[in-house]
């Protein structure tokens, strides 16, 4: 009861207190991305200090929301940041691709001897023949399902033609009919 008086006495108001301490309790607007995407759909990313012990991340309808432990306010968390959004989309990459591989590997009847999520610089995925094994990005999971798909299926003609030769585009066009129009969607990037 002490406190409370004290607190009314000195007539401190909550905004004066907030505006000294700007991220208690609030959202770090100094870190980046403000936006991204997952399976081709946007987000805001927010990120917020809070009384917690370790960082969290909340996917929710159309946001991605990150808490940090208070005592992180004061550092520059932009490492932190990358780091768990590459760990986001290495978790959903991870659950959609195994779906994929098990229907690829249905239709074609035959599968990589191996695969592994890891970012790759420039490309979304890499098929390395000699090895019969794939490399899959995480940023993979942030185009819409057909598009990962379509890599995927891509990948998988490499496994049975290394150039992009006629059968290669025969056979891949046989599973992914508009497999052009999905192609134009990502011209900058390797696969």
């Amino acid at each position: 009861m002490n406190i409370i008086k004290r607190i009314k006495t000195n007539n401190i108001n909550k905004k004066s207190y907030l505006s000294n301490d700007n991220f208690m309790f609030g959202k770090d607007e100094t870190l980046k991305p403000k936006f991204t995407t997952i399976f081709g759909e946007n987000y805001s990313v927010n990120v917020y200090y809070l009384r917690i012990s370790s960082p969290e991340l909340n996917l929710e309808k159309n946001s991605i929301n990150i808490n940090l432990p208070m005592n992180y306010r004061n550092s520059n968390n932009q490492n932190l940041l990358n780091v768990i959004l590459l760990k986001m989309y290495k978790k959903i990459t991870e659950n959609e691709i195994e779906n994929i591989l098990e229907e690829a590997r249905h239709i074609f009847k035959f599968a990589p001897e191996n695969y592994e999520i890891k970012k790759i610089a420039g490309s979304l995925a890499y098929c390395n023949t000699d090895l019969q094994s794939f490399i899959i990005n995480p940023y993979i999971a942030m185009y819409s399902k057909e598009t990962i798909k379509y890599i995927i299926f891509h990948e998988f003609c490499h496994l049975k033609y290394k150039s992009h030769c006629k059968k290669f585009y025969d056979m891949l066009k046989k599973y992914i009919p508009n497999y052009e129009k999905i192609a134009k969607q990502i011209p900058n990037l390797k696969y």
